[in-house]
């Protein structure tokens, strides 16, 4: 009975935020102001790199490419989320909806495998110093960014192919804020309980694979500093990973509770607000950490008229300068 209902929708509806009818405004300007410091904060990291000589380096040429791919998520999801709370536009087509899923995770998993090379560059450079110049040329930089966002574009195309090949009945009423896999899956007629499985698989082997490799790296890293018989060398050899470090365990560790989260109809709510934290608060962060704990991007001069507006945003993102601030 349930095949001869299928249908192929011309369109869905977003029905995530129906949970919060009295919180919608206050959502719209928190992931407004949200939104706004995450593309000024990565196209500024952009900005510096690019203009700064000193900063052409293959780790900051990494930290530029992993600023971008975080600017295309965001606008692979939040424009269309904040017009639905403003406007009430929630509406997407079958091949909008198609779209912003492959993009979504196209995305997603360019930043993790950026992540990935980012960890490998640091091995490199912490543990093998004299070979680094030799391993980590201008064409391996190159080639190492060109395979993850073709490694992230073809398991985007994979998922969003095994996704949408199913029948779907007439419900298209999306329980969530963007094309997401299980609310799409719990929309097909048949075969959504096997795609959704073989699908979590994938994902989780991939992200899982991402993470092992980056430990394994600093687990090499870990072993190496601790035998620099100088103070001031191990603190410096962890210095240059810190930002790095906090940024993979805040990406994996939401994307963990995402994919690992315990899916109840029950809870959708609760289910919608858990992945706001990864599509909205993470990329949100990320700038900010790379800001504050990097040294080469906060030792900004003023008389510097390339950095000058990284300066700015760097001494707004500071909770330690609005401190100081405060206590005058």
């Amino acid at each position: 009975m349930r095949r001869e209902n299928q249908t192929v929708p011309t369109g869905f509806v977003f029905i995530g935020f129906s949970y919060f009818p009295k919180l919608q405004a206050v959502l719209f300007v928190l992931f407004l102001l949200m939104h706004v410091v995450t593309l000024v904060g990565n196209i500024l990291i952009m900005f510096v790199i690019r203009l700064n000589q000193q900063l052409h380096m293959p780790m900051y040429f990494f930290l530029s490419a992993l600023s971008f791919s975080e600017i295309c998520y965001t606008f692979s999801i939040i424009p269309k989320m904040l017009s639905g709370l403003v406007l009430g536009t929630r509406t997407i087509s079958f091949l909008g909806c198609a779209a912003q899923m492959h993009f979504s995770f196209m995305f997603g998993f360019t930043h993790s495998f950026l992540l990935t090379v980012m960890g490998y560059d640091r091995y490199v450079a912490i543990c093998q110093p004299l070979r680094y110049s030799t391993m980590m040329t201008s064409r391996a930089c190159t080639q190492l960014v060109a395979a993850s966002w073709a490694g992230g574009g073809l398991l985007g195309l994979l998922v969003t192919s095994a996704v949408f090949q199913l029948p779907f009945c007439q419900s298209h009423h999306i329980d969530h804020f963007f094309c997401h896999v299980p609310p799409i899956l719990q929309l097909a007629c048949a075969g959504g309980e096997v795609v959704g499985t073989v699908v979590g698989i994938f994902c989780i082997t991939a992200l899982l694979g991402c993470f092992l490799f980056i430990l394994l790296s600093y687990a090499f890293i870990l072993g190496w500093i601790l035998q620099m018989p100088s103070a001031k060398g191990r603190h410096k050899a962890f210095s240059t990973c810190a930002s790095h470090i906090t940024v993979v365990v805040v990406h994996y560790g939401c994307a963990s509770v995402i994919y690992l989260k315990h899916q109840s109809p029950r809870a959708a709510g609760a289910s919608v607000l858990i992945d706001v934290s990864y599509t909205v608060f993470t990329p949100f962060l990320s700038p900010i950490i790379f800001s504050l704990r990097n040294k080469d991007l906060k030792n900004c001069s003023p008389e510097d008229k390339h950095v000058l507006l990284f300066c700015c945003f760097e001494k707004l993102t500071s909770l330690r300068n609005l401190d100081v601030d405060l206590k005058r």
